[in-house]
């Protein structure tokens, strides 16, 4: 997968794309992170990138030409992601729908944004990271790096680790724990040390639902409520 950034900052994101995951992903070659600073695009000495705003107002808005030169220098891939508080709102579906691609490219904004004409021509979608304002898109892109990166498979190594996780079935994941057994006072429930499989899985379900109906009760309405079988589990594990 090849995923190329575009950027002022572009030591923000290469070094944050040398580390962990993505740097593993990298080193095996499942991975290609391409960083390009937009002020190598720029014709003054000053190599400027912003402009201040036509009709007045707070701010400067970065310049069409330097976006423009860039992406025709470099032909990156397709789809061309503006990230954006205005944006779309990331969440694991997309990052799974950009995990099948074989690229894609995101483009950082700073200051009070981009020209329109950008967003208009040259931009396929735009994506938020949350409804909040960032000073710019690099942690951001950082964000969405990860999130797909993740999803590629071999760059785990476990494919089940992708899978079995916060999201991956509209729920948050159940608890974990590990050594030791028993620790301060506090032991690890019993039926995770059962050996049974099959009362694993059943407690991991009822824990992952239990958790979202405190945490994320959205994310259940969002499935239609709870189904009899889980409202059953749920009645089961209180019973317990």
């Amino acid at each position: 997968m090849r995923i190329d950034v575009l950027t002022i900052f572009p030591e923000v994101v290469s070094g944050f794309a040398t580390a962990s995951v993505v740097g593993r992903g990298i080193e095996t070659g499942l991975l290609e992170v391409n960083v390009h600073d937009l002020r190598a695009a720029t014709t003054d000495k000053h190599r400027t990138v912003d402009g201040p705003p036509f009709g007045g107002g707070a701010g400067m808005v970065m310049r069409p030409e330097p976006i423009f030169d860039t992406v025709a220098a470099v032909q990156p891939p397709r789809p061309l992601l503006y990230l954006s508080p205005t944006g779309r709102p990331f969440d694991q579906g997309w990052a799974a729908d950009l995990a099948e691609l074989d690229g894609f490219t995101l483009l950082c904004g700073r200051y009070e944004g981009i020209d329109q004409r950008v967003r208009d021509q040259l931009v396929d979608a735009e994506l938020s990271v949350g409804d909040y304002v960032l000073a710019g898109g690099e942690v951001a892109a950082a964000v969405v790096i990860e999130a797909v990166a993740r999803l590629v498979p071999g760059v785990l190594g476990n494919e089940s680790s992708a899978t079995d996780e916060s999201f991956s079935d509209g729920l948050l994941e159940y608890p974990h724990y590990t050594r030791p057994a028993e620790y301060l006072g506090h032991e690890v429930p019993a039926v995770l040390r059962s050996g049974n499989h099959a009362a694993i899985e059943r407690w991991r379900r009822a824990k992952a639902l239990e958790r979202t109906l405190a945490q994320r009760p959205d994310l259940i309405e969002d499935r239609g409520g709870l189904s009899a079988e889980d409202q059953a589990l749920l009645d089961e594990l209180n019973a317990g």
